[in-house]
């Protein structure tokens, strides 16, 4: 039946006064109109229909003449007689204090006839099997979450539309998520205005099988700096350089990216060289990179930091030794801790740092344990007063030389967690970080302490191979730094090298402006930078035709090198921005904030920079994907198809980035790249 429609010509309603007792609230008033004959049908029909009396209960007509309702949890009364409509009550159901959330849920989310249902006029299949799909990659789920009992209860309830779906369908929706996102990102990448760096690395799944993961690494139009995993790909052995190459060439045309590559990352494995000998041979036949490839391979800087330290602990100090024992001694017996407890208790230190224990195979596990010991010193000198059974406390002397040991691994600790970044560029902070490693290594070789002296020196034969080899790429982009510039270079190469610092600098400076000189005449002119009158501009086509081909060729050649001088002739954007003053190096300088804000002025320039900040300096951003591998690929789902194992981590890599659990299992892969020897298992742990 339907509602009558108001008819203020025939029927006139003077004005009343709505009372609301015992409730400030005030709400618009249903006006409900008397029409003859239909008084009594109106209120059976509202009686049959309206949610609100769920919550309220009608109580007997007072003294006054006046219908009332009150609330059954608060008690709040109100007029609820015909002409004033349930307007409040239904504003109060949402509002009581006493109401239970469900309950209101229920009110706000039912319909005519008392069934429960969400936004049922809303509810769409489609996109209700599309926040299913992102909810499996998003949190690792089964196929078979779909099938579970409880969870197509749940569905059920929620909306009775729900059709439920079996796991193969669910797997199905997860492939089809897979392939629109990657749809996406490829015109994305279509849209690029700069080049594509990638890492790339291999994982051995629980179950042995071979992995590869590719990763780009770029800047967008907005100047953010963007990573996506673009393979997740199973590969089978021989993982030598050609099957590589083959592998990854093939990942880079199914992209459509193989003429937008800048750099690629690796770390030291041997079959590195090879596939990048292969890889940059094929790439330059097309003429797809950059000053042929000179800049193509970049070395991951944390393993080659890794391989320098690993070099220099092969021989331990006694007190490291004595810290070692003295811990393990410690978390012997509870009897031992609740003893330590009290020394550290005695000697006023808050225990805010876990007693951390090294394995041999973690350079970094015995930075840390030196590092927490170093924090309980004293209490440890009280321990071996309590309790004669203790008996490696080191000496004054030994705890002097732990400190050193601790400064001097402290500044590899810092780079390595630098160089790990994936959020923030790390090509730029290359140079000043290696030029003080370096610093950090020529100084402990003159130290008069013999450990620390042999030490450094071990790790400095280690550092001079792999950095005599490194891209010169990553001195240039310190270049690039408003904060640093050609000066910082100059400055650094005169601290190593001393009177023949000319030599390098002078190398980086030519090959910064070489570099910029593809850029300069591989970009489109605008037509600003050459004066041409209107006339040399018209062109008789009917003359032109006339021209042979070679001679129009020619024509053309000519009018590039005439660009190409007159450029030349200019003072460039690069010598500009170089004889401007630096920014302050304390300044804390968004980098890419600084090239978007100047790109205008320095269009050439800044699409260099674009191109060379985007540069990861290590292979950890693809070594994360490998952890997020590790909870799909789990022993209860080991034996998963490979295309749904790819189709998952690629899909949540592009949908959600990482996590903040997953931000943590970064911190472990940075300290797993600093593993003296992979085959070692990490048993450290922090005291209670």
């Amino acid at each position: 039946m339907k509602r009558p429609k108001l008819d203020t010509a025939s029927a006139p309603v003077a004005p009343q006064d709505v009372e609301l007792e015992e409730s400030d609230d005030i709400d618009v008033v249903e006006i409900d109109v008397k029409i003859e004959g239909e008084e009594e049908d109106v209120k059976m029909e509202r009686e049959r229909w309206s949610e609100v009396w769920k919550f309220f209960t009608r109580l007997p007509i007072s003294k006054d003449g006046r219908e009332r309702a009150e609330c059954n949890q608060c008690k709040k009364r109100y007029i609820c007689e015909t002409r004033t409509g349930t307007g409040s009550m239904r504003k109060h159901i949402t509002k009581c204090p006493k109401r239970d959330k469900t309950d209101i849920s229920q009110f706000i989310f039912s319909k005519p006839g008392g069934s429960f249902s969400i936004n049922s006029t809303g509810f769409k299949p489609e996109r209700f099997r599309e926040l299913l799909s992102e909810a499996i990659v998003k949190h690792d789920l089964p196929f078979k979450f779909v099938e579970y009992e409880g969870i197509r209860e749940i569905f059920q309830y929620l909306n009775e539309k729900v059709i439920t779906i079996t796991r193969n369908t669910a797997k199905d929706d997860v492939l089809n998520l897979f392939k629109r996102e990657k749809l996406k990102l490829k015109n994305l990448f279509e849209l690029l205005p700069g080049r594509i760096s990638l890492t790339a690395d291999l994982w051995s799944s629980i179950n042995t099988d071979g992995f590869l993961c590719v990763t780009s690494h770029f800047i967008d139009m907005e100047w953010k700096l963007q990573k996506r995993v673009l393979s997740f790909q199973y590969m089978p052995p021989p993982h030598n350089g050609i099957c590589l190459t083959e592998t990854i060439s093939s990942i880079l045309s199914d992209w459509g990216i193989d003429k937008k590559l800048f750099t690629i990352t690796l770390d030291n494995a041997s079959s590195n060289d090879t596939f990048v000998n292969l890889l940059k041979g094929q790439l330059c036949n097309e003429g797809a990179l950059r000053s042929d490839g000179d800049y193509f391979h970049v070395r991951c800087c944390a393993h080659v930091l890794n391989l320098v330290v690993q070099d220099g602990l092969k021989a331990i100090d006694e007190g490291i030794v004595k810290v070692r024992e003295s811990i393990k001694y410690v978390k012997g017996s509870q009897v031992r801790k609740t003893n330590f407890m009290n020394a550290v208790k005695q000697v006023n230190l808050i225990p805010k740092k876990g007693l951390r224990q090294d394995v041999p195979t973690r350079w970094n596990a015995t930075f840390l344990m030196i590092e927490s010991a170093i924090f309980y010193r004293r209490a440890f000198f009280r321990l071996a007063l309590m309790d004669s059974n203790y008996l490696d406390c080191p000496s004054n002397e030994e705890w002097g030389k732990l400190e050193k040991i601790f400064r001097f691994l402290e500044v590899f600790y810092e780079v390595t967690c630098i160089f790990s970044g994936n959020k923030y560029c790390t090509s730029n902070l290359y140079f000043p970080s290696v030029s003080t490693v370096e610093r950090t290594l020529r100084e402990e070789i003159k130290s008069s302490d013999k450990f620390m002296k042999n030490m450094a020196g071990q790790m400095y034969a280690k550092f001079s191979k792999y950095w005599s080899e490194y891209s010169p790429i990553l001195a240039m982009v310190a270049v690039l730094d408003p904060r640093y510039k050609m000066q910082y270079v100059e400055f650094t190469y005169k601290k190593l090298y001393g009177s023949n610092f000319r030599e390098h600098s002078d190398s980086v400076r030519e090959k910064l402006h070489d570099l910029f000189s593809e850029y300069v005449t591989r970009l489109p002119y605008k037509t600003s930078t050459i004066s041409t009158s209107d006339s040399c501009k018209s062109v008789n086509k009917k003359n032109d035709t006339m021209l042979s081909k070679s001679t129009r060729e020619m024509l053309q050649e000519f009018t590039v090198y005439e660009t190409k001088e007159f450029a030349l002739s200019q003072k460039s954007q690069l010598e500009i921005y170089l004889d401007e003053p630096r920014s302050d190096i304390t300044e804390d300088i968004n980098v890419l904030s600084f090239w978007k804000a100047h790109q205008y002025r320095y269009p050439e320039l800044a699409s260099m920079a674009r191109d060379i900040l985007s540069i990861p300096v290590s292979t950890v951003a693809s070594e994360s994907a490998f952890s997020n591998g590790g909870r799909v690929l789990d022993k209860f789902r080991s034996s998963l198809a490979h295309k749904n194992v790819e189709a998952i981590i690629c899909a949540k890599d592009w949908l959600f980035g990482i996590s903040g659990d997953e931000e943590l299992c970064l911190q472990d892969l940075t300290e797993d790249i600093m593993e003296l020897d992979s085959k070692g298992s990490d048993t450290n742990e922090a005291m209670e």
